[in-house]
């Protein structure tokens, strides 16, 4: 179900071979010429410098994850996305309850766009969420996602260390606001779902549609229409909605913004492999494979990550299990 990451932090840009030009001890022509030219062609920081680590190189000049706080100084802030989860340091909250969605069931068209980052999809109908401890109703804007390589590690969020192949990410807004933008600069302005996939030896046919969109726009700004999709269609009834973790945190991507309440779906979607490796189609704005779009982890910094009671009972449940399984072990005959 998860993909293994080493326990260790993650490399820097400067580490890299591509970028670093006396890694390994090799010296070559092309990063002379690179150490030569990039100071004469570096830009300002902008947001458009902005890049994922696996777009960094020798004659690349955007700025890889560990230099965000050089695009935007909120990357650089004490209460950024995604985290690695914990579990048993986890806190049990009652007032996490099931979730009310409104809308989640209707059908719309919309454009599927490639933004130079990832695959994004507009909502245009009134979509909105609430409960589950969220202090008003959201209503939602947008739903993209992140991913790795031909189905390998690629969410944003871990679970004790351990990566999915993907994550879908559907943004949501204070109702009362009418622009993203407004909704901010309120530090609970916004609240994310975050759903996890794994790899099926079965094709998930609500996702063919999608998936089959993706082909025509594997260009930056390419863009196609989706049409009669559901958010409830991407979702359901895969997830189990009542369990999750939360936590306070940020955008993942520059500005970085410290405005997100974050919401962790414990079970995760399926799709099979075709299905995820039909993202590496995309491209990012250079031409390259759009692949490793996701950020690394970030430090937890003594933040609160809690869980939903139903969360609780399925681990209780494992430890029922557990308990009975070696029970039945120390009682048998030798």
């Amino acid at each position: 179900m998860y993909h293994y990451i080493r326990d260790e932090p993650p490399l820097r840009g400067s580490d890299l071979v591509g970028c670093h030009c006396w890694s390994h001890r090799t010296f070559t022509m092309r990063c002379l010429l690179s150490a030569v030219l990039l100071p004469l062609l570096l830009r300002p920081c902008t947001g458009a410098d902005w890049c994922y680590q696996t777009q960094v190189s020798c004659p690349s000049h955007c700025k890889g994850p560990d230099q965000w706080k050089l695009v935007n100084k909120d990357c650089g802030e004490s209460r950024q996305s995604p985290i690695n989860i914990v579990t048993k340091k986890t806190v049990l909250d009652e007032r996490l309850t099931p979730f009310r969605f409104t809308g989640y069931q209707t059908v719309f068209d919309s454009t599927m766009k490639n933004n130079g980052h990832s695959v994004q999809v507009n909502i245009p109908i009134t979509a909105t969420v609430s409960g589950g401890n969220l202090e008003e109703t959201y209503k939602a804007v947008q739903f993209h996602l992140h991913w790795g390589n031909n189905g390998g590690p690629g969410s944003e969020h871990t679970i004790d260390g351990e990566q999915y192949p993907m994550e879908l990410h559907i943004v949501h807004m204070k109702q009362r606001y009418d622009r993203l933008e407004d909704a901010l600069k309120d530090p609970s302005g916004v609240a994310v779902l975050g759903f996890f996939y794994e790899e099926s030896t079965s094709t998930n046919k609500k996702y063919n549609e999608f998936t089959h969109g993706l082909r025509s726009i594997q260009n930056t700004n390419g863009n196609t229409t989706l049409r009669k999709i559901s958010l409830n269609q991407l979702i359901l009834p895969e997830a189990n909605m009542t369990n999750y973790y939360r936590y306070d945190g940020s955008l993942t991507t520059p500005g970085c913004t410290e405005a997100v309440v974050w919401t962790v779906f414990e079970n995760p979607i399926p799709l099979d492999i075709q299905q995820l490796k039909s993202f590496n189609d995309l491209k990012f704005k250079d031409g390259s494979p759009m692949v490793g779009t996701f950020r690394p982890i970030q430090p937890r910094n003594g933040r609160v990550v809690y869980r939903s009671s139903g969360v609780a009972v399925i681990a209780s449940v494992i430890l029922i299990l557990a308990s009975i399984s070696a029970a039945l072990g120390l009682s048998r005959p030798n």
